[in-house]
Formats: structure tokens, C-alpha cells, sequence
């Protein structure tokens, strides 16, 4: 359908953790976008996002959309009079587990949107941990006044059903990034049978005394004693991941079993791009949340280690349970999975595959209804 007049196009403001190099908050961005994108056209209408950011210029850059500076009040405001709405989300964003400023700044953008009459719409958020009781109000008072209501997962729902959001309101969907689909051209390319399977690693700082990493190398020297790998350590958040990655593979230097090497990835910042490196591996040992979200949409075989509640819940979600934790990680008992997992990838794809497509196609659901409440609260 075509696009006649401006009446058929909506810009919407998009609020999230965006413009710090997270990949997997930069992913739920471009999977949002690309999927706004999609139903709009669907729907026969365009979708003009404005992305806040801290980094305009670079968001500008890498998804071809506006952006204000989500730090710059005036900006915000301007860009929020002359939009049709927000989306807030995804990612964990109304939790305090980071800061205790967290939950204010996302709640209030969405407050703000509605003292000025727009639809707030809250797309596939993680909601939690509040461990600040005295926020709960906040959150109740904003998602009850948002005209579309969706979480990633089912504890999500039951937090705000217990912080005295109506259960009938909430939406359980899949993760945005479920639905993100590889660099145009690109395909994956898994390891070649003659040459030694290729592990993808992601970790994320945790523990202050580094025992979990310490654990996580012992883990990995005891699959390359088993049978030759190539570890391809996948940095999710630069610098940190990265730095993280080169001291585990410093304790791994000189140690590892014949045949057997780790190497770093270098995606760059475009999570299509790491999408595109996950994708080529045999498996991966995923301690990041989108990590294992990435290697479940590339039906990647995976093993998990925990440091979240929602780490256990995605993996719940596909008929699955972590290796490990931060807490606590057996190196022999990660050796015998991470083998069956490389012998027989396609009895692992078999037994998830139905899981997984059914994840893939729910993705676009919170995509769906913003844009057809969009047209509706055009058309009234």
C-alpha cells in the first residue's frame, strides 16, 4: 500500500540503553526498528522513530534514524511534542540492580510522554529486580497508564501483577532480538568438519574476587583436553567484555590441549554483525543474556551460566537449564555436555527447533499491536 500523504506516517519516540556500544541493547534497538519497519508496511503506514541515545550522532550513523540526546531535557521534550507516541524497551530497563537512578529516569520519560497526552507503549521488557520497594509505586503508576503493556518473560509478569498491574494488561512475548535477522547477504557458515569446531564464549564480569571467570577457564581447558576446539571468545559490551576476555585467555595461554586454540572476535559495533559471528559457531557457553538469545535465534547449540534470574528463564523458555553459575561450575560435567552438544548438534536442533520457531514468530507481536493502536488512535 502506498505511503500518500503524512497523515499515514507516525514518528515515535524509542527509549531505551542505547548508544553505549551494548551489543545486546543495540540489538533490541535494530530488531524494534526493523520490526516497526515491517508492520508498518504491513499496515500500509511508515514508522519515523527518534531514538534517545547517548550517543546521537552515532545512533544517527547506525540505523539511518533521528536521534536526540537522552541526557538533554529540551531535546527530549521537543522531540517527544512532536512525536505519536513512545516505546519503552526493551532490555532490563525498570530495575535497580544497577543503580538506584535507573528506574526513575526510564519511568519518568515514560511519565513525562504521558502528562503530554502521547501512548506509552512498553515493548518486551525485562522488569526487575526491584529491591527498592519505594519504586514500586512508580512503575504501577506508569504501566497502568500505557496503552500496550508487554514483557520477555513470565516472572516480568508476575512482578507487575504483584506491584498491582491488572494481569489481563500484560503481554508475555519473546525477547525483540528473537526476530533479528542476519547482515543483508550474509549467511552462517558453521565450522568445517575437517577442521576443529568453533566455541563461541561470551562472559560478563560478576564476581568482585574473580572466581567465576576462574572457574569458566577451568571449564574451557577441560573441553580442549577432551578434543581440539577453536575458542572464539565474543566481546557483547566493549571495552569491558573485551579486557574480560583477554585475561581469561591469559589464564588459558600454554594450558590448552593438542590441536586446541581461543582467538578474540572483533564484530565491531553492529549487532548484525555479531549476530553474523554467532552464527558461525558449533556452540557457545553464554553468560550474557543476548549472547544465548543470539545463538537460539541461529539455533546455535548452547550451554548457560548463570548470574540472573533472567538467564534461567530464556533458557527455561527453550526446555533448557544453565551449566553453571557464578556461584558454582563443575569443569567435567561442562566437558561431557559441550562434547554431546558438538557430536550431535542436530539431535540438540530437533529437540528445540519447535521451541525456538515458535519464540521467532511471537517476536513480532509487540511490533503488531503498537502499530495498529497507533492507526486507531489516529483514525478516533
Amino acid at each position: 500500500m502506498g505511503l500518500a500523504n503524512d497523515s499515514e506516517v507516525f514518528r515515535i519516540v524509542i527509549s531505551g540503553y542505547y548508544g553505549f556500544r551494548n551489543s545486546g541493547d543495540e540489538a533490541v534497538l535494530r530488531s524494534i526498528l526493523l520490526a516497526l519497519e515491517a508492520e508498518g508496511a504491513v499496515q500500509g503506514v511508515r514508522i519515523a522513530p527518534i531514538v534517545l541515545s547517548i550517543d546521537p550522532a552515532w545512533t544517527k550513523a547506525m540505523y539511518g534514524v533521528e536521534s536526540v540526546h537522552r541526557m538533554r531535557p529540551a531535546e527530549v521534550l521537543r522531540a517527544m511534542r512532536g512525536s505519536d507516541g513512545l516505546i519503552s524497551g526493551g532490555g532490563s530497563l525498570l530495575q535497580d540492580a544497577t543503580s538506584a537512578k535507573t528506574i526513575p529516569y526510564y519511568a519518568g520519560i515514560m511519565k513525562l510522554a504521558q502528562l503530554l497526552g502521547k501512548p506509552t507503549f512498553v515493548y518486551a521488557q525485562g522488569i526487575g529486580p526491584v529491591n527498592r520497594r519505594y519504586m514500586n509505586p512508580l512503575i504501577r503508576h506508569v504501566m497502568r497508564r500505557s496503552s500496550y503493556v508487554s514483557v520477555r518473560d513470565a516472572a516480568s509478569a508476575e512482578l507487575l501483577s504483584a506491584m498491582g498491574v491488572p494481569q489481563d494488561r500484560i503481554e508475555v512475548v519473546p525477547d525483540p532480538v528473537m526476530g533479528l535477522p542476519l547482515p543483508e547477504g550474509s549467511a552462517a557458515e558453521r565450522g568445517a568438519a575437517e577442521t576443529p569446531p568453533v566455541v563461541g564464549v561470551s562472559l560478563r564480569r560478576w564476581r568482585q574476587d574473580g572466581a567465576d571467570m576462574g572457574r569458566a577457564a577451568e571449564a574451557l581447558l577441560a573441553l580442549s583436553q577432551r578434543r581440539a576446539v577453536r575458542l572464539r571468545f565474543l566481546p557483547f559490551h566493549t571495552p569491558d567484555d573485551r579486557e574480560l576476555s583477554q585475561s581469561v585467555m591469559e589464564r588459558l595461554r600454554g594450558k590448552l590441549g593438542e590441536g586446541s586454540s581461543a582467538e578474540l572476535a572483533a564484530p565491531g559495533d553492529d549487532p548484525q554483525q555479531m549476530l553474523l559471528e554467532v552464527s558461525r559457531c558449533d556452540m557457545l557457553l553464554g553468560m550474557r543474556l543476548h549472547a544465548l538469545i543470539y545463538a537460539a535465534n541461529q539455533s546455535v547449540p548452547m550451554l548457560g551460566l548463570s548470574y540472573d534470574p533472567k538467564i534461567d528463564q530464556f533458557l527455561q523458555r527453550i526446555g533448557l537449564s544453565p551449566i553453571g553459575t557464578t556461584e558454582s561450575l563443575d569443569a567435567e560435567r561442562f566437558a561431557d555436555a559441550a562434547c554431546a552438544l558438538l557430536d550431535d548438534p542436530v539431535g540438540w536442533r530437533d529437540a528445540h527447533g519447535t521451541k525456538i520457531r515458535r519464540l521467532i514468530e511471537q517476536s513480532q507481536q509487540p511490533a503488531q499491536q503498537i502499530v495498529s493502536k497507533l492507526r486507531h488512535n489516529r483514525s478516533r
